[in-house]
């Protein structure tokens, strides 16, 4: 029998709320963090606009070294770590570092820094030919995204499973999937995990720009990421990160953890079809979710609220719709669903692992996020999608998915730990 795993401690570094308390509660209240992108000029871009962290290394703990060393997607994760070891009130040093590990997942890994140190080595793109005198000391730290994780390792003192996850879009997902994964063979019995990314760059813009997959409303960044609403018309692009304490179930009741929610099912598939696009009747994603929910041993009807990966595109959009109506039936129609990212954007390889977070924090205050500029029903998407406010609801089961650029469909089910008690 494998053994159960919970969730014993959250950090959150999102867009308008830096820890888990003040995320929840710009949830809660249905405000957007999008706006006009204030890192560099956006003005040669077809879209203008991202859901930036307000967000100060120094403030934040982190040492002047730590900060020059550190891309700030690696930041993040080493941020947010902390606050889900301190959340969690476990002491590392009492714990055998062998049965620690970290599993970070990150889309884009050190893309901010790698393109700053290429405009410094390239003169601003007048050389072909760099110049490696002018290159920074840490400049292999942002070409390998294991030492997001290697960081993220020395700040907990795990010597035990340390991995980087990398599958674009689900990286989120994924990486808490696989350190789940972890506890249940055994190989751990703690694990930090959870993903960051910080794209908002350039590079990144100019990427999503050239497939027009971003949303060009520029004129009104608060309302333009709008999942599921017949005007949508793309995403906005976000960053941020989230991590978690993973425990053991006996490993945390034996020190009197407080649990926020046990990941009872994970599954993944990938599609094979295309690179970015996706078939109208959400096969793979209903495949990962028929998965997840077996694994959990879980009916359909049971599941409480939906967190939906919700980009605000239009194929995504219409694709999960198809899939939670394959998978959950009629009860499709009566659970709600709900996107985050029409107030906090999409953070690419991170938004999985904040997405679980809202997601056992839904658990833990028996409330569930809304979506938000959900002002005009698409007839194609005809769910209970939770427009514009929240709602109280008792959630005692969650399904949240993620959808990739390469085909990727992940589906994670996560419960009230008192029900497993049951």
């Amino acid at each position: 029998m494998s053994r159960r795993v919970v969730i014993t401690g959250i950090g959150v570094l999102a867009p308008g709320g830096a820890g888990a308390k003040s995320f929840w509660e710009l949830l809660m209240s249905g405000r957007t963090a999008t706006r006009r992108i204030s890192f560099f000029d956006p003005a040669p871009f077809r879209s203008q606009i991202a859901a930036e962290c307000d967000f100060d290394p120094a403030e934040a703990g982190l040492s002047r070294r730590e900060i020059r060393r550190m891309d700030r997607a690696a930041q993040f994760a080493v941020v947010s770590a902390r606050e889900c070891a301190a959340d969690s009130g476990i002491v590392f040093d009492d714990v055998d570092p062998a049965r620690i590990g970290v599993t970070v997942g990150s889309a884009v890994g050190a893309t901010t820094s790698l393109e700053r140190e290429y405009l410094v080595l390239s003169d601003t793109g007048r050389n072909w030919l760099v110049d490696n005198d002018y290159a920074s000391p840490h400049l292999f730290d942002y070409f390998v995204p294991s030492a997001m994780s290697a960081e993220v390792a020395w700040a907990v003192g795990a010597e035990g499973p340390v991995s980087v996850v990398s599958s674009g879009c689900t990286s989120g997902i994924d990486s808490v999937g696989y350190a789940y994964q972890v506890l249940q063979d055994g190989s751990a019995d703690v694990m930090v995990a959870g993903a960051s990314d910080a794209p908002i760059s350039p590079i990144a813009v100019s990427c999503f720009d050239a497939i027009k997959a971003t949303s060009p409303r520029n004129d009104d960044p608060e309302h333009a990421s709008r999942p599921f609403d017949r005007t949508r018309d793309g995403f906005v692009l976000g960053e941020g990160a989230a991590m978690f304490v993973l425990e053991e179930y006996e490993h945390a009741k034996a020190r009197g953890a407080h649990m926020y929610a046990e990941i009872t099912g994970y599954a993944t598939r990938a599609n094979a079809y295309h690179m970015t696009g996706l078939k109208p009747d959400g096969r793979e994603m209903a495949e990962a979710i028929r998965h997840a929910l077996a694994e959990s041993r879980l009916d359909p009807s049971e599941v409480d609220y939906v967190n939906a990966h919700g980009s605000g595109t239009k194929q995504n959009d219409r694709h999960e719709t198809a899939a939670f109506k394959t998978t959950l039936g009629r009860h499709a129609y009566e659970v709600p669903v709900s996107s985050i990212k029409s107030m906090i954007g999409h953070s690419l390889g991170a938004i999985g692992s904040i997405e679980v977070a809202a997601c056992a924090l839904a658990i833990e205050n028996g409330a569930v996020p809304p979506t938000a500029n959900l002002h005009e029903k698409d007839p194609e998407c005809d769910l209970d999608y939770v427009p514009l406010q929240a709602r109280e609801h008792r959630v005692r089961s969650v399904l949240t998915v993620g959808s990739g650029f390469g085909g990727f469909q992940s589906a994670m089910v996560l419960r009230d730990p008192r029900e497993g008690d049951r």
